[in-house]
């Protein structure tokens, strides 16, 4: 790729989205594309929306958050449903601050993060194009040119709303520059970018005898007021505070809870009637979205200061908690490795899974449900079946603790124990031996973890390490089944036989002798057992099996060993258990022969090449494998 080239295509790309015209021009512009006059909250949802979205399971899944933000899919759908969908319409909701409440390393700063980078992309688009006045320090929608009196006339004609008063400066230019003209006033497009402060704003707490209100509302300019004479003229005036800059998009308060009052109190204004108070000016309005994020601590500490009881009606609280799926998890591990220097160093299979596992167990609360333990509990998070639990029972689960996901293990933790193991023992590869061992060595340097906390932490890396042998022994016996689809396909057909004779009450034919004989009930029963079927349940086991291949048969379907998750875990399962005395003898032999060390070489090859595996992990889990099986 030549750089340059492709620097000036974007460049001349962003000089073919430009448009200047008159009021006049915009106001025909309107006529055809009312849409470019929405509000700010109303361009968020739209946004949003612009990525698209699909039904899974019942709830709906915003594509526009799956790249970057993982197992948040419940908080996200109540996010965009209750707060972006609700605003956008104009209800009440938007006359709301947006606060995002949860624990460190949550998603809540990524969130916002995706928002704003998320409106810039957007305004780029033909779709989300945003006008404004020109050379207006504040980008204000021009419409706000129409006199009080006329606006219900416009707003009928053109099918539009208008909100809000022209600000000091364009007032004034109106007046010296246009002679009072609107239809000659210039409008240009303007593209969102928080590098130069159009349409996103962002408010950092500091030392509150250091901070100046002006960070948020712009300041006198000393350098021209002997000019102009007067604090009350718009030319010796910056509108450049955040508020002044986040108009027309989003304006984000980090930490918000850790602001001095007085930094709050200009938002009471600002949400309830969209203006704020600046300088020795009357009333300025703005168009802007405000995100603010805390922990749940400082949010506890500012509700029980009844001082704070007029801005906490003037917020939404959305909890942000951890995620609680292992599959998700993972794929949050995966995206900072990626972001790291050290991609580079391979990491073996169920490594990271193993990690996931020890993570979602701390952040996990006990259920009163009876029979279901932490793991179970973990495992129907993550979508798996559990064997005597439900859609229902699941459901139920996640909403019996609502502050489940809000303390517990931090991704951050994680990522920083797996970086101390790459790093100190620079490995080519890192296995999930590795990593849990890191995770257990950090505990003690944890300052917030207590002694207690720090035994149940123990367990649960003891839970992850026993979840990662099962994995492992599963891996490597698979691998010893040179034809493992067509050996699992045979013994799938043989019952699939025996439970139809069953379930009819009719015999089957050997196919070498051709005489009659009852099912095989053995054969049955040994590969149900697998799955802990009881002899009580075998005869509907069976039975929903049988109705699932009638269900697959009458719309033209095959049924598969796969397409039933607990069948085929059960014919996994047998196959294994006939074939691990051959793994572990052949694992476990120090000095092989010819033709055991063909076999692991074989082995070893299918393990790098159908299961990622590189040579040196694919080695070590062999011998970690063969130490299982021999104890």
């Amino acid at each position: 790729m030549d750089i340059f080239e492709r620097v000036a295509a974007y460049r001349a790309e962003s000089d073919q989205l430009a448009w200047n015209g008159t009021f006049k021009d915009y106001i025909e512009l309107l006529r055809k594309h009312p849409s470019a006059a929405i509000t700010a909250h109303a361009r968020v949802y739209d946004m949003i929306m612009s990525y698209g979205v699909e039904e899974v399971g019942g709830h709906k899944r915003y594509k526009f958050f799956e790249q970057e933000i993982f197992g948040l899919d419940r908080s996200i759908e109540k996010l965009v449903e209750e707060y972006f969908h609700s605003s956008a319409r104009r209800l009440d909701v938007r006359k709301r601050i947006l606060l995002l409440m949860g624990p460190v390393s949550g998603g809540k700063s990524t969130l916002v993060t995706l928002l704003k980078r998320g409106l810039e992309k957007y305004s780029r688009t033909e779709q989300g194009a945003l006008y404004a006045i020109e050379g207006c320090p504040m980008h204000e929608e021009p419409l706000h040119l129409i006199p009080l009196e006329l606006r219900p006339e416009v707003e009928k004609e053109l099918g539009v709303r208008i909100e809000g008063n022209l600000c000091p400066s364009c007032q004034m230019r109106l007046k010296l520059e246009y002679g009072g003209d609107i239809e000659k006033v210039p409008v240009t497009r303007v593209l969102i970018s928080e590098d130069s402060r159009v349409g996103v704003g962002t408010f950092s707490p500091s030392d509150p005898k250091s901070q100046d209100i002006a960070d948020l509302t712009g300041s006198i300019d000393f350098s021209t007021i002997t000019e102009f004479g007067s604090e009350s003229d718009p030319r010796a005036y910056r509108f450049d505070g955040e508020l002044n800059k986040a108009n027309r998009g989003l304006m984000e308060f980090q930490e918000m809870l850790k602001c001095d009052e007085k930094f709050l109190w200009n938002l009471l204004s600002l949400t309830q009637e969209g203006n704020f108070k600046a300088g020795r000016f009357a009333l300025i309005s703005a168009d802007e979205l405000i995100v603010a994020h805390t922990n749940e601590a400082e949010y506890k500490a500012f509700i029980s200061n009844k001082k704070n009881e007029a801005l906490q009606s003037r917020m939404i609280v959305m909890p942000i908690p951890y995620n609680l799926k292992v599959s998700e998890e993972e794929k949050i591990y995966k995206k900072l490795i990626m972001q790291s220097d050290m991609k580079h160093v391979h990491i073996a299979p169920h490594a990271l899974r193993s990690a996931a596992i020890f993570s979602i167990l701390t952040r996990l609360k006990e259920t009163k449900k009876h029979g279901m333990d932490l793991v179970k509990k973990m495992r129907m998070y993550d979508g798996e079946e559990v064997e005597g639990f439900k859609e229902a029972d699941l459901k139920e689960m996640q909403t019996e603790y609502l502050e489940e996901g809000m303390s517990g293990v931090d991704p951050r933790y994680v990522i920083n124990r797996i970086s101390s193991a790459l790093i100190k023992q620079d490995l080519q590869c890192i296995n999930a031996l590795d990593i849990l061992r890191g995770i257990k060595d950090g505990l003690d340097q944890h300052a917030s973890i207590t002694k207690d906390e720090r035994e149940r932490f123990l367990n649960f890396i003891a839970v992850a390490r026993k979840e990662y042998d099962e994995l492992a022994k599963k891996e490597v016996q698979k691998a010893f089944v040179y034809s493992f689809d067509e050996s699992a396909k045979t013994l799938f057909e043989n019952y699939l036989d025996n439970i139809e004779a069953f379930c009819n009450m009719a015999k089957i034919r050997d196919p070498l002798t051709d005489e009659e004989m009852n099912p095989d009930e053995r054969l049955m029963r040994s590969i149900e057992e697998q799955i802990g079927i009881s002899e009580n349940a075998k005869k509907a086991f069976r039975e929903e099996i049988m109705i699932r291949i009638s269900s697959y048969s009458r719309k033209g379907k095959k049924f598969e060993y796969h397409n039933h998750d607990r069948l085929r875990e059960a014919i996994e399962k047998k196959l294994f258990a006939d074939l691990k005395d051959i793994v572990k003898i052949t694992t476990s032999t120090k000095t092989p022969d010819a033709a055991q060390l063909k076999r692991i070489n074989e082995v070893s090859k299918r393990l790098m090449d159908d299961h990622g595996y590189c040579p040196v992990c694919a080695n070590e889990l062999l011998r970690y494998v063969g130490s299982l099986l021999n104890r």
